[in-house]
């Protein structure tokens, strides 16, 4: 598989929460939306400080991100091998948390045929402890086609004046996500919008794209 699916984008944001307005990490750094930083090339500070947006619009920047940005590195360092679906969505999220997937040895066994020691060395990239949890589904992914998003996403509020990520909502994302893929005509990052309350999680149910995608 070459392209991204909004199954693998749905992986992503379950490992990473949403901030809907721009907030400084814990080394600082101002972020906003799935860890994103002004080094992506799309401003977020001074764009989004005290400035919440929707979630649709914090998810189209993200995947527009993640396709233009991440994708090509991701589908170089697999060479000559076409990745299943969990195969490029393991990689792709290993890729959006380190930025690393040019010189990780893990992928580079995993090429050559070193299936054993690839899934090992995959939790190399587990410091500091709290990243275990997350290689441990990326390798479940990677290796054993086992997802671990169920469609939902952890949004935070924003702190102040500190500007730090406090409280946690677990909202249903299955909806912008589809609404994200869908707009083909985004070959930039959406406009900004006016800032909008928080969202609340709605009860949802099975449609066909959810039945389609094994959600339902």
């Amino acid at each position: 598989m070459q392209t991204l699916t909004p199954r693998i984008a749905l992986e992503i944001v379950a490992h990473e929460g949403i901030v809907r307005e721009a907030y400084r990490d814990s080394t600082g750094v101002w972020t906003w939306s799935v860890g994103i930083t002004n080094a992506s090339g799309h401003t977020v500070y001074p764009r989004y400080k005290d400035q919440p947006q929707p979630i649709e619009h914090c998810l189209g920047v993200f995947k527009w991100l993640l396709e233009t940005r991440y994708l090509p590195a991701v589908l170089t360092a697999f060479g000559n091998h076409d990745p299943s679906e969990a195969e490029l969505a393991a990689a792709l999220s290993f890729h959006w948390n380190t930025g690393a997937i040019q010189r990780a040895s893990w992928l580079r066994m995993f090429i050559e045929g070193n299936v054993a020691g690839a899934r090992a060395a995959i939790m190399d990239w587990s410091h500091p402890a709290s990243l275990a949890a997350r290689r441990a589904c990326e390798q479940a992914l990677f290796f054993d086609g086992r997802w671990s998003s169920d469609g939902t996403a952890v949004v935070y509020g924003v702190s102040k004046p500190s500007y730090r990520p406090a409280g946690a909502q677990k909202v249903d994302i299955r909806e912008a996500i589809k609404a994200a893929f869908a707009d083909a005509a985004i070959a930039a990052p959406p406009a900004v919008p006016a800032a909008q309350p928080a969202p609340q999680p709605q009860p949802t149910k099975p449609n066909w794209f959810d039945k389609l995608m094994g959600w339902g």
